[in-house]
């Protein structure tokens, strides 16, 4: 079952799906996940929502939403800040504990790329979330941003944009507005894994609140409780190494897999039933659901 719903967030009223499983019971509460999408994309024909779509079929409650200036939520289009997006994640945790189809005591966090980061961030500074899953996302925005533009020749240009319009900001107060693909370089070929719905300008903003976004200075707060790191191996989007660092700086429970044979999108269509079978084992687990048989 799946429905529409809206939830407040600093005055802003934000969109969302509420995934609830069919073979749940009348009056039964149930382990749920929130499902936070990745750079500026979109809950809807995304990873969000097939992550969301997995966790109803495993036994969970899912909700899936667009961040604030995304998708179909309210506030100034893309102008996304890494801050905003973790109190986003907090206050959809607060409408989701309200639900009757909810344990509130066991809701986890999922995302991808930059909704992992924060998702790994939202469940370092609040302790209410359960559990999370970081798939393919990234602990440290400059060292993340260092490996996308890994020449002397790229860093110079990307650094050179984010100077330019640090400067443009100063001077007019007006926002200098580049690719998407300026600041996060997805090779021709994977993009066809981006949302239809997802934004394809951002002001230099936006890079900057994710350069000097550090969810792996928080992470170490998660545990005990679980954490699953997905990553691909040899990501050719958001650097491999970004999980394995966080893995290294994570408490116990934590694992960390790395899924070979694909880049980034570990849920696309040819490698979705690996990842589905390691993300059951783990949460079977972590994280049962009593309708996960």
């Amino acid at each position: 079952m799946q429905e529409k719903h809206t939830f407040r967030s600093d005055g802003l009223k934000l969109s969302a799906v509420l995934h609830v499983p069919d073979a749940r019971k009348p009056g039964q509460r149930l382990p749920a996940f929130i499902v936070l999408h990745g750079f500026v994309g979109s809950k809807d024909e995304s990873h969000a929502e097939i992550q969301a779509r997995m966790l109803e079929q495993m036994g969970y409650v899912a909700l899936r939403f667009d961040f604030r200036c995304c998708g179909e939520s309210e506030g100034e289009r893309a102008q996304v800040r890494c801050f905003d997006q973790v109190a986003d994640a907090k206050n959809a945790l607060t409408f989701l504990a309200e639900r009757e189809e909810v344990d509130p005591g066991r809701i986890g966090v999922v995302g991808h790329s930059f909704g992992a980061a924060v998702s790994v961030y939202a469940a370092g500074v609040d302790d209410r979330f359960a559990c999370v899953i970081s798939s393919c996302g990234w602990g440290d925005g400059e060292r993340k941003f260092r490996g996308q533009h890994p020449t002397p020749e790229a860093w110079a240009k990307f650094t050179s944009l984010l100077e330019k319009g640090r400067k443009q900001k100063q001077e007019t107060g007006q926002s200098m507005w580049i690719s998407r693909f300026d600041a996060v370089p997805i090779p021709e070929h994977l993009r066809k894994n981006l949302s239809p719905k997802a934004i394809m300008e951002i002001p230099v903003e936006t890079a900057w609140s994710m350069y000097n976004f550090r969810a792996d200075e928080v992470v170490g707060n998660i545990a005990p409780r679980p954490i699953l790191f997905l990553h691909t191996a040899n990501d050719t989007i958001t650097p491999t190494e970004q999980s394995i660092r966080m893995f290294e700086k994570a408490g116990q429970p934590t694992e960390l897999v790395l899924i070979t044979g694909t880049s980034h999108f570990p849920l696309a269509e040819g490698d979705a039933p690996r990842t589905k079978a390691i993300i059951k084992g783990w949460l079977d687990k972590f994280f049962p659901s009593p309708l996960g048989a």
